[in-house]
């Protein structure tokens, strides 16, 4: 009897593995799970996923990132770390919404566990991806599409040719929006025909132009539909140059602390260097114009987990949780952001005391 459960259970899992493939061939290709965009289309209130926030009570966003485990260490001591760390984070701050910043996992198997595991909360959760995921499994379409089937999951693939996941979360109080979360890929390494003037670079890559103009096409129309500029929250993978620009001017390294003008406003730390493009694409001017966003969360660099509020806006990077990949012990966790009924926010760091 054991026997014929286990065979039954391999072939349950190859169908959940192959699943993806079987999509693609069906729909006519990847290109089917993507949406068509133009900047010329209406903003509708059905184009964002509306989660409605409890009145007189912060809604509670999890950001967790970089969890990152390898197929061997999700089933040894590491991947127990990081199941309890995010055991830990959720009963600790009951969240409204689940976010993930990227690098997920590393390999199909430890995928599938994470994505079983984060939907038994049973709480709505919402990733963005990571320039390694699609590291070591079938490819990225495949994770992002294991994850959009997730029970509770509301990852949506988005426009056509701005990577995978570009999406955008309404927080609505009594069918007013109070608070929008926009979702986006900021892709892997840069590629030939999306540098600036035709000039070559290498490193990492960076929201593309055409996320730009969808970007500001949806602050504009949640705008028009609410009568109102709606603050907002932009989740990321790679940090923007700016995130490495704050941190040169706010910290003092020589005193080991923020400048005094920063003090204040900002916590946390930099243990290593800023992971970013080597170009600026214009996004956080286009923040600060539009005057919607005032909070960017990212990941990548795991051992940096800095919050500084620089030229209004703040540029958070997330706590790694859990013990994939490199990591320091003693700065795992997660990172929350409470939206109150004015649409503001506050951001906190959330250590797991495991």
């Amino acid at each position: 009897m054991a026997y014929i459960k286990t065979i039954m259970a391999l072939l349950m899992a190859i169908v959940q593995i192959l699943a993806p493939v079987t999509a693609v061939v069906f729909n006519g290709g990847e290109k089917a799970f993507f949406e068509d965009w133009s900047a010329e289309q209406v903003y509708t209130d059905d184009y964002a996923v509306n989660l409605e926030k409890e009145p007189g009570k912060d809604f509670v966003v999890l950001n967790l990132t970089d969890v990152q485990l390898e197929k061997w260490e999700a089933y040894a001591e590491k991947g127990e770390q990081t199941t309890e760390t995010i055991d830990y984070l959720i009963k600790k701050t009951n969240p409204d919404l689940i976010t993930l910043t990227g690098d997920n996992a590393w390999s199909t198997s430890t995928y599938l566990k994470l994505i079983e595991d984060i939907d038994a909360y049973g709480i709505p959760w919402a990733p963005v991806m990571g320039n390694h995921d699609g590291s070591c499994c079938i490819n990225e379409f495949w994770c992002a599409y294991e994850m959009a089937q997730a029970e509770n999951c509301i990852f949506k693939f988005g426009p056509k040719n701005m990577g995978y996941g570009n999406y955008i979360i309404n927080i609505k109080e009594n069918g007013r929006i109070v608070h929008t979360l926009f979702m986006m890929d900021t892709h892997s390494d840069i590629q030939d025909e999306n540098n600036i003037n035709g000039a070559y670079q290498s490193g990492y890559d960076n929201l593309w132009a055409n996320q730009l103009e969808w970007y500001e096409w949806a602050v504009k129309g949640i705008k028009s539909l609410a009568g109102y500029t709606v603050p907002s929250s932009v989740f990321i993978h790679i940090p923007l140059v700016e995130f490495k620009t704050a941190y040169d001017e706010a910290y003092d390294v020589e005193k080991d602390c923020f400048k005094p003008l920063y003090a204040m406003t900002s916590f946390g730390k930099n243990l290593e260097g800023v992971c970013c493009a080597p170009q600026n694409n214009g996004f956080f001017s286009l923040c600060q114009r539009l005057g919607s966003t005032h909070d960017i969360i990212a990941g990548h660099d795991h051992v940096n987990y800095s919050s500084i509020l620089y030229q209004g806006i703040r540029l958070t990077y997330s706590l790694k949780c859990g013990a994939g990949g490199y990591w320091e012990e003693g700065i795992s966790g997660g990172t929350t952001l409470s939206i109150n009924s004015l649409g503001l926010t506050k951001t906190e760091h959330v250590f797991a005391e495991i």
